[in-house]
């Protein structure tokens, strides 16, 4: 197997699903023994220990929107979230609603967050920003 450039790298992740990115992530924490999770507990750690220590805690700039429920209507979710996300194809954002809760959006910055709930609502799907 010839040995992938960061850019190349790069390059393959950037034209990646959704769906494909997250089978990735599940790969390679099987692969490794590692969790993506283990590392943002210690961060919300440290947020929760600076607000009782009475400083400000910062704002949250980066979201996650994860669809909780599709609701009753899913064909209205599949099709917003086709227009939130124009790489997904119609069977990944079905497989994505069938199987909430999961992420649909990562790190996203507020305004897009916002948008994206105000949308996936709006169709009948109960949304959550983390």
């Amino acid at each position: 197997m010839a040995k992938l450039s960061k850019d190349e790298l790069i390059k393959a992740v950037e034209e990646m699903s959704v769906l494909e990115l997250s089978e990735l992530v599940k790969a390679l924490e099987e692969k490794f023994g590692v969790s993506a999770m283990v590392a943002a507990a210690p961060a919300s750690n440290a947020a929760s220990a600076a607000a009782e220590a009475g400083e400000p805690a910062e704002e949250q700039t980066v979201f996650n929107v994860v669809v909780a429920n599709s609701g009753a209507n899913k064909i209205a979710v599949i099709k917003a979230l086709r227009e939130l996300v124009p790489t997904l194809g119609l069977k990944e954002a079905k497989d994505l609603v069938d199987a909430a809760p999961k992420e649909v959006m990562t790190a996203v910055n507020k305004k897009t967050a916002d948008e994206a709930k105000e949308k996936l609502t709006a169709a009948g799907a109960t949304v959550e920003l983390k």
